[in-house]
Formats: structure tokens, C-alpha cells, sequence
């Protein structure tokens, strides 16, 4: 792993942690983002129903993507971590591609952990029948607070 660069540190409370093979850090070997740093990756939006929601919803938040980059990623699988320790494994490939986007709001509204939130990754389900299959679904995590990245 290269030697680790410094990210800002969170001025609110951390919704998101990221770990492993990482080159840039701000709390020990893990990088802390909150909201504000979250929304400074940019913002996306994607319109989509969901099998856990009832009609279409606007999801908006950065893209997986830019979490990444943020952070250095240099592995090849990421192990994404709810709150009540659910886990899932999404390849990186999956992730730069651009379609996975980490939402933190619904609908115009932050998304309380009653909501599936504080982030809940959600994929563009109605742009392509790709996205309507079980593996996309599996990777569709919510509550999610945590990030592993490996190689």
C-alpha cells in the first residue's frame, strides 16, 4: 500500500468509515466522512422504484465512485457493513463503473436509519434489466456504515 495521504477531518458525526486498502486517511488507517464531506464528492441523483419501496423514488447522494477515489482504493472487492453488522461483497469494477450511487437522501429528504438510512447503496434498477436481478439486489445495502476495501 503507498504511503497514506490526509483527508479533512468530519466536523459533524461520521456517517460513513472506510478501511483497508486505502492511500488517504483521516482517523488512523481509516478514512471518517460525515454529511458535508460526503455532499463535497458531488451529488447525483437517480429516479428508480425499488422491490423495498412503493413506486419511483429520487435517490441522491455521491457515487460509490468518488467514495473511492476519495480514499485511494487501490483493491478489488469492498465489503459494505450496515449498522446491525450486515455485510455484503460488491467488486470495485462494479463500482467504478459508475452506477452504484451511495444515496443519503430520498426524495429530497435526509434518510433517518428508520428510512434505511443514514446511506443506503442503490443502483439505477429501471435503466436497465441488468440491475433487476438478485445480485444487484444483494448489493443494494442500507443502513450502511462502513466500507472495507480489499485487494
Amino acid at each position: 500500500m503507498a504511503a497514506a495521504g490526509e483527508l479533512p477531518q468530519p466536523q459533524g458525526p461520521v456517517l460513513l468509515r472506510v478501511s483497508g486498502d486505502i492511500t488517504m486517511t483521516n482517523a488512523g488507517d481509516e478514512a471518517h466522512f460525515d454529511r458535508e464531506m460526503l455532499i463535497a464528492l458531488g451529488q447525483d441523483s437517480v429516479t428508480t422504484s425499488t422491490i423495498w419501496t412503493d413506486g419511483e423514488q429520487t435517490f441522491t447522494g455521491p457515487r460509490l465512485a468518488a467514495v473511492l477515489t476519495a480514499v485511494g482504493a487501490e483493491g478489488t472487492a469492498i465489503t459494505a457493513t450496515a449498522l446491525n453488522d450486515y455485510a455484503v461483497q460488491i467488486p470495485v469494477d462494479d463500482a467504478l463503473e459508475g452506477s452504484a450511487l451511495l444515496a443519503m437522501d430520498r426524495n429530497g429528504e435526509p434518510m433517518s436509519v428508520r428510512d434505511k438510512g443514514p446511506l443506503w447503496i442503490v443502483y439505477p434498477f429501471d435503466a436497465d434489466q441488468k440491475f433487476k436481478s438478485e445480485v444487484y439486489y444483494s448489493r443494494s445495502i442500507w443502513q450502511l456504515d462502513r466500507l472495507a476495501v480489499t485487494r
